[in-house]
């Protein structure tokens, strides 16, 4: 207890920095995932080709070198300029958007056919059916697998700290340097991560309760 109490001042700071980092990534990913499904289902070959292209790269990239390009290689390009914590954001929304989209794919192959026949059928366009018909329903029956996404992502923002991100993952650094028992501190940041995670498990119940009842 006296590590966690006499440290305050890194692990209320560094865990509120992860937070941020993990509410503005998962909003990010979330968006621009859904995006991508929409193209892997477009009618549009090109759109589809972008799409899978798209999943394929990133999926199979490891995170830890999504992060070096967009803290060491990016700011190379002189386009837009990044701090490292803006550019975690990106390369965490960047990797994670690809799984996002694969669950929401998933979602909307569960939606039967016939529910975008009668849209056509209605004269609505390819992205009316989509965002009223098809993907509210995909939603909803894929809320798990999403929630899984979005926790893998709050573990994964800890890489960030290898970034010089001051998130909970660098705790321990600096505990080292404060001659802390950084065992009991590595305890103390597992629990702030489990009650997190509780946090996101609890939501999602919570949905899956809602969603079932309005289905």
């Amino acid at each position: 207890m006296d590590v966690l109490l006499n440290n305050l001042d890194l692990f209320g700071p560094f865990f509120l920095t992860t937070i941020e980092l993990f509410l503005l990534s998962a909003v990010g990913s979330l968006v621009w995932g859904t995006i991508l499904a929409m193209l892997r289902v477009s009618p549009v070959p090109v759109f589809r080709a972008v799409g899978t292209a798209y999943v394929t790269i990133a999926r199979n990239t490891p995170l830890t070198l999504v992060f070096a390009f967009f803290v060491f290689a990016y700011p190379l390009l002189d386009i837009v300029k990044l701090d490292y914590f803006p550019a975690a954001v990106v390369a965490l929304t960047v990797y994670t958007s690809a799984f996002i989209c694969e669950v929401v794919r998933s979602g909307i192959n569960t939606v039967p056919v016939g529910q975008a026949e009668a849209g056509r059928a209605l004269g609505l366009t390819f992205a009316q059916i989509l965002g009223q018909v098809v993907l509210p329903q995909a939603l909803r029956s894929v809320v798990p697998p999403l929630i899984s996404t979005l926790i893998a992502l709050l573990k994964n923002t800890t890489i960030a700290a290898g970034f010089s991100v001051a998130e909970a993952g660098a705790i321990r650094s600096y505990l080292s340097e404060r001659g802390e028992n950084q065992l009991i501190g590595l305890l103390w940041v597992a629990l702030g991560f489990i009650v997190l995670v509780t946090v996101l498990s609890f939501a999602q119940r919570s949905l899956e309760k809602r969603w079932s009842v309005a289905r």
